[in-house]
């Protein structure tokens, strides 16, 4: 690049974004060191590297990073680092001449590069200018991959941070109800607005009556994960995909993870989550076969939505998840991971029906619950799932061998 001139070096960048898009996440992580930042920091100061270029080149090396889930320290210990947050703040300070195009550019690549976002006052700089360049309207292809690339990099801002609603809310309704109307964000966009928002509710439970029956979470995800998985072909292997079905199973992973959290600390029920517990059984079926790793995914949001004492068992039977976990555990190829969720999922089942209920007609519920519950099981043949289990784990893992045991006969009293 030093001995390159502004176009040649441009030139060069877009073949390196290009190789990027298809370089293996492990390969990346050896190559975004500090060092590699530091040479970028010097490069600039000595006008080797244009500012244009390095923006162009470090937004996709961000963008990479967000799509493969690159996490680590690089960025944020290097000069580069530094440089950029003196750049933000003296653009933001200007009274004449700011460059909003580049204070964009600057808080894009800050945030997606940033594994911790440690300073209140870049918070309150950048998460306005995300959110504005992320309310633009038009719908041409490269104003779609602007407003994505800002609302993945508002995505990627620290969810330990508490952000004040003033700064989003309000901008963060408008872009959903806008995208309801008008379906202009691509799937991925769309899925890092409500990641953002999900995982607010971290240090902000307030949120919930906001997420759950003003924006309708539950809703909303159903519908994004029926029409997500309707577009990929899961009988190909990884590699077989195009892009448009590679880009789709990306976008259900990074849904399944923001649900699992969800569930696991969500503290009012809504109706809508039954058709939600049954798009994800949907995907986990579908994923079992070749998509492994989503299919856990699956089992473990599913197991934090039986954990929830919010969440109700009825519901969960309704939705097919007790099936679905049933048959996950009778596969043949089941793993120790899918297992162990599998098993915690029954426990927290099977302790919930164990709750106490506060006045005799609940408790007539709950005992009709349980005995549908237990009729279920009985249907999915539970004792094959005993033995299945058994092989797996009977020499390799006692105490989790004698956890099952103890979930059948929970399951197996008589209500």
């Amino acid at each position: 690049m030093e001995c390159c001139n502004a176009e040649e070096q441009k030139h060069k960048i877009e073949e390196l974004n290009e190789m990027m898009d298809e370089t293996d996440r492990n390969i990346q992580i050896l190559v975004f060191t500090k060092e590699m930042f530091n040479k970028i920091d010097k490069m600039i100061e000595e006008k080797n590297f244009s500012l244009e270029n390095a923006i162009l080149f470090l937004k996709n090396v961000g963008y990479c990073s967000a799509m493969k889930r690159i996490y680590g320290h690089a960025f944020c210990e290097s000069l580069l680092n530094e440089r950029f947050k003196k750049m933000i703040i003296e653009q933001e300070e200007k009274k004449e001449g700011k460059n909003e195009s580049l204070l964009v550019d600057l808080c894009e690549c800050f945030s997606l590069l940033n594994f911790y976002f440690i300073s209140d006052e870049l918070i309150s700089i950048c998460v306005p200018c995300l959110l504005k360049a992320a309310s633009k309207k038009k719908e041409s292809e490269e104003m779609q991959h602007e407003v994505e690339m800002a609302l993945m990099a508002l995505n990627y801002i620290d969810e330990l941070f508490f952000i004040e609603r003033e700064l989003y809310l309000k901008e963060i309704t408008e872009i959903i109800e806008h995208q309801r109307k008008n379906r202009n964000l691509t799937q991925l966009a769309y899925q890092s607005t409500w990641d953002f928002l999900i995982y607010r509710y971290r240090v902000d439970y307030s949120l919930e009556g906001e997420i759950l029956n003003e924006m309708h979470l539950a809703r909303e995800a159903t519908k994004e994960l029926e029409e997500l998985t309707r577009n990929v072909d899961w009988k190909k292997k990884e590699e077989e995909m195009n892009k448009e079905e590679a880009n789709a199973v990306l976008v259900i992973c990074r849904w399944i993870q923001a649900l699992s959290f969800f569930f696991e600390n969500c503290l009012v029920w809504n109706e809508e989550y039954i058709e939600l517990f049954s798009s994800i059984v949907q995907v986990s079926r579908a994923a079992r076969d070749n998509y492994r790793d989503i299919g856990n995914k699956c089992i473990s949001s599913l197991r934090n939505a039986a954990e929830n004492c919010d969440v109700r068992v009825e519901d969960l039977l309704k939705s097919g998840t007790i099936s679905a976990v049933s048959e996950e555990m009778q596969r043949r190829t089941v793993d120790d991971k899918i297992a162990f969720e599998s098993l915690q999922f029954f426990s927290n089942v099977s302790y919930r029906l164990k709750e106490e209920e506060r006045d005799e007609m609940e408790e007539a519920k709950r005992k009709a619950t349980k005995r549908k519950v237990f009729e279920k099981l009985e249907e999915e043949g539970f004792e094959v799932i005993v033995i299945s289990i058994h092989d797996i784990f009977n020499k390799r893992n006692r105490q989790i061998y004698t956890q099952l045991i103890m979930i059948v006969l929970l399951l197996i009293l008589k209500a």
